[in-house]
C-alpha cells in the first residue's frame, strides 16, 4: 500500500478512535463519562461533570432505579472510579463515607458493598452527636481514596481493599470533640486538604482552619487558622482567645485553576482584618501556607451578632477571574478574583449582590457551567448569567434542592426527589422519587445517577444509595 492510500485511511479511521476514547462497553452497556473523583467533580467544584453521560434528553426517562441498603447515613456524595481492581477483580465503584466514618465501596453494576473500611472510633461514637458530612476524595492514581471520620482523622485507604494505608491516619484537629470534619475533602498538587468547622450550637471552643497533608507522606505540611491565624499550627482551640469561625461549607477548599491557590468562606467569628477573619472569602496560598486575600462583608458584625453565616456556602468560580459567595443572608455576591476586597484587611469592594433564589439562605455548593451559575436553596432554583460583568436572572423555579449538578447537558437537583431539568430554560424533563435529603447530592457518569438518602443529623446507623441507570 503506498504511502497515500495509508495516510488516506488514517485520516478517515482517526474520527472513530477519537469519538471511542473515553468509552469502555460492559457487556451490552456502554459507559460514557469516566471518575468522578471528588464533591463538585474538579478540585474547582464547579459541579459541572463530563459533557457526555450517556443520558439525554431523550432517554432520561428511562432511567431505572436500585435502592442499595448502607450501614450508614451518606450526608454527603459519592465518589466513583471506571475498572478499578478491587479484590483482584475489575469493578465500577461507588465510595461513600457515613455520618460516623465508615467508607464502602459499592460494585455499581450489581450494587453489592465490595468492602467497608470502620475506623476503631465507630463503635464509641456511633448514635452520638459526633458526625461527618464529609465526601472522600480520589488520589489521582486511582489506588487509594482518602476520607474523614468525626473521631478528627483523615484516612488513606487502599481502593483494592479498603484497608489502611502505613503512616495514616491523620489527625486534623485537637479537639474533635468540638471541631466537625464537615467539609468535603480535596486534593491539589499532591496535597490532600479539608477544612474544619463545629457541631451544631456553635459550642466553643473551636476554630475554623484549612489542613493540608502530603499524600505521599502523610506529613502535614501547613495548618492555617482562620482566628489567631498568626498560629500555623495545629493548636488547642482553647489556646486561642476567640472561637469559631467555622469552615463548614459543602465545597470546604475551593482550588483555583492555573494558580492552584485555595479559596475557603468562613462563618460567624471575630473579624479584625489582621489575625481573625471571621464571616470572610479568604484566598489561601497554594499549601494554605498563608493568606493573600480576603473579601469581607462591610456588614459583618451585623452577621456574627444574628447568626448568619457568610461561610454556609464556598466561593463558586465562574467566568474569567469571576467568583460569587452566598450566604445565610440569602444574598450572592458576585467578586473580582483577582482583588477580592481589594486591600488585605479591607470589607466591602463586590461588583455586585443580587437576591438568592426564594431569598432564602444558600446551604448548598452552586453549579457553574460557562457563564451559567445555578443554585438551589429552600425555596427555589435559579439560573443566573454572567455577561459583561454582570449576573443576570435567565430562570427561576419554586422547588430547591441540595447542591446541583450539571452533566451531560442536563441539570440534576435532589430534594427528596431526583429532579432533571433542561440547563437554558429550566423546563423539568424528569422527576423521580427517592427519598429524605439534606446536604446529600447526586454524581453522573457512565450512564448513571448515584444519590444516597437520608440525614446525618437523625443519628441513625442505616442508610441507602440510589443508583439510577439506563435499561
Amino acid at each position: 500500500m503506498n504511502l497515500s492510500r495509508r495516510l488516506l485511511l488514517l485520516g478517515f479511521a482517526l474520527p472513530f478512535v477519537l469519538a471511542g476514547a473515553g468509552s469502555a462497553s460492559i457487556g451490552h452497556r456502554t459507559e460514557v463519562g469516566g471518575d468522578w473523583t471528588r464533591f463538585g467533580y474538579d478540585a474547582a467544584r464547579h459541579n459541572a461533570g463530563p459533557t457526555n453521560t450517556g443520558i439525554t434528553a431523550a432517554n432520561v426517562r428511562r432511567l431505572r432505579r436500585q435502592r442499595v441498603s448502607l450501614p450508614g447515613t451518606v450526608d454527603a456524595s459519592p465518589i466513583y472510579l471506571r475498572g478499578v481492581r478491587i479484590h483482584g477483580a475489575q469493578h465500577d465503584a461507588f465510595f461513600v463515607t457515613t455520618s460516623y466514618g465508615r467508607t464502602i465501596a459499592v460494585d455499581a453494576t450489581s450494587g453489592a458493598i465490595l468492602w467497608r473500611f470502620t475506623p476503631r472510633s465507630y463503635a464509641s461514637l456511633a448514635g452520638s452527636y459526633r458526625i461527618t458530612n464529609s465526601t472522600p476524595v480520589a488520589d489521582p492514581n486511582d489506588k487509594f481514596v482518602y476520607a474523614a471520620s468525626p473521631d478528627g482523622n483523615v484516612h488513606k485507604l487502599s481502593v483494592a481493599s479498603g484497608s489502611e494505608a502505613r503512616g495514616w491516619p491523620v489527625r486534623v484537629t485537637l479537639l474533635p470533640q468540638r471541631e466537625k470534619l464537615g467539609t468535603s475533602l480535596n486534593f491539589s498538587r499532591g496535597l490532600v486538604l479539608i477544612g474544619t468547622g463545629g457541631y451544631v450550637g456553635d459550642a466553643p471552643p473551636y476554630q475554623g482552619h484549612v489542613v493540608a497533608i502530603s499524600a505521599a507522606t502523610g506529613r502535614i505540611v501547613h495548618v492555617w487558622n482562620s482566628l489567631c491565624s498568626n498560629v500555623h499550627r495545629l493548636m488547642s482551640p482553647s489556646s486561642c482567645s476567640h472561637s469559631d469561625s467555622a469552615i463548614w461549607a459543602r465545597s470546604g477548599v475551593v482550588v483555583v485553576p492555573g494558580s492552584g491557590n485555595l479559596l475557603v468562606a468562613t462563618g460567624n467569628g471575630l473579624f479584625d482584618g489582621t489575625r481573625n477573619w471571621g464571616d470572610s472569602a479568604l484566598m489561601l496560598t497554594r499549601n494554605a501556607g498563608g493568606l493573600l486575600r480576603n473579601w469581607t462583608p462591610r456588614d459583618y458584625a451585623s452577621l456574627e451578632s444574628g447568626d448568619v453565616d457568610l461561610g454556609s456556602t464556598a466561593p463558586a468560580l465562574i467566568g474569567r477571574g469571576f467568583a460569587v459567595q452566598g450566604g445565610k443572608d440569602g444574598k450572592l455576591r458576585l467578586l473580582n478574583l483577582a482583588r477580592l476586597g481589594g486591600r488585605l484587611g479591607a470589607t466591602g469592594g463586590e461588583l455586585q449582590t443580587v437576591a438568592a433564589p426564594g431569598g432564602a439562605e444558600v446551604f448548598t455548593a452552586p453549579a457553574v457551567s460557562g457563564n451559567r451559575l445555578f443554585v438551589a436553596t429552600s425555596s427555589g432554583l435559579a439560573c443566573y448569567v454572567l455577561s459583561n460583568g454582570r449576573l443576570h436572572v435567565a430562570w427561576r423555579r419554586s422547588e430547591g434542592g441540595t447542591s446541583p449538578i450539571v452533566a451531560g447537558g442536563l441539570l440534576y437537583v435532589y430534594n427528596g426527589s431526583l429532579n432533571v431539568y433542561a440547563p437554558a430554560t429550566g423546563k423539568r424533563l424528569a422527576s423521580f422519587s427517592v427519598g429524605g435529603s439534606h446536604w446529600n447530592s447526586p454524581i453522573v457518569t457512565d450512564g448513571r445517577v448515584a444519590v444516597p438518602e437520608g440525614n446525618a443529623n437523625d443519628h441513625t446507623m442505616s442508610g441507602a444509595l440510589d443508583i439510577f441507570s439506563l435499561p
